[in-house]
């Protein structure tokens, strides 16, 4: 296609076509996140999980994916990002199936970390994607649009996905909708779905993937505790270590030249405001989801 006065060529009929490719897995990925919301009771009758457990069920798939975003971006820049997409697509496929036909509560919680290892690497491998895809600033800005629509309506249609499937089908049917979308991006994003790497990636910093691992995942246990059984010592102390850790996650990026996270785009305003609204969004987004489903199963039931 001819060059466009925003930058770069327009995309064609295959870059649009590999785009929605890219979406389906986005689109599992973020409705992993609320789609048992419904199925708890259902869950609950057939594994008979504890308190603690039935909790570990619900966050557990969060937990990993949030702790290793950066890490598994990091990785993609260095490999491969459509590598790492194949991978983690082939992952996700075998975890839900792990998922759909756990008979004890302890494996449908490692089958669920193993979704969130999975989510991780398919979330940054296709952002990184559309910037390869899409070289129009015009026609980049549209599809990175459409893509945070993608994520967001896959939260809110999780638990609707949820209970359609439970009227008809077991609990574990929720997790076997992610198949026959897995193998169809494994046949399809060789085709279409170029292969793309960081041409500079730098040294891949071992220390601030730990970091980053270290701030997300106690800061977020803490808050969990806290939400569960108040600000008792114990988790007040997860929550701090994890906001210490990550102020040094925060340092050692600001003092790298091969940063996990680049320091020219939070020194964008607009990039931040835009980081601190998504921010605020999935928080209420996720928050009302999680309660109203709740509140529909124990309260008007």
């Amino acid at each position: 296609m001819p060059n466009s006065a925003t930058g770069g060529p327009r995309a064609g009929r295959r870059e649009w076509t590999a785009f929605v490719v890219l979406l389906l897995p986005l689109l599992l990925v973020s409705m992993d996140v609320s789609v048992l919301y419904f199925a708890i009771p259902a869950v609950n009758r057939e594994l008979d999980p504890s308190a603690a457990q039935q909790l570990w069920i619900l966050d557990s798939y969060a937990f990993a994916l949030a702790g290793l975003l950066i890490t598994m971006g990091a990785l993609g820049d260095r490999i491969g990002r459509r590598k790492l997409l194949m991978a983690g697509a082939a992952a996700f496929g075998a975890a839900s199936v792990l998922a759909a036909y756990a008979d004890s509560a302890e494996t449908l919680i490692a089958a669920r970390v193993l979704l969130g290892i999975g989510g991780a690497t398919l979330m940054p491998s296709t952002m990184a994607l559309v910037r390869t895809l899409f070289r129009d600033d015009r026609e980049r800005t549209l599809a990175i649009g459409i893509w945070s629509s993608t994520l967001a309506t896959g939260v809110a249609l999780g638990s609707v996905l949820g209970g359609v499937l439970l009227e008809r089908f077991w609990w574990g049917s929720v997790f076997l909708v992610n198949v026959p979308a897995m193998v169809l991006l494994l046949a399809l994003a060789p085709v279409l779905v170029p292969e793309s790497k960081d041409p500079a990636p730098g040294r891949f910093d071992v220390p601030s993937v730990l970091l980053s691992a270290g701030a997300v995942l106690p800061a977020v246990y803490g808050l969990k505790e806290i939400a569960v059984e108040g600000p008792a010592p114990a988790a007040v102390l997860w929550l701090v270590t994890g906001l210490a850790v990550g102020a040094l996650f925060v340092h050692r990026q600001r003092t790298r030249p091969d940063a996990m996270i680049s320091r020219e785009l939070f020194a964008d305003p607009d990039f931040g405001r835009s980081a601190a609204l998504l921010l605020i969004s999935v928080f209420a987004l996720m928050g009302t989801a999680y309660f109203t489903t709740q509140y529909l199963q124990s309260v008007l039931a």
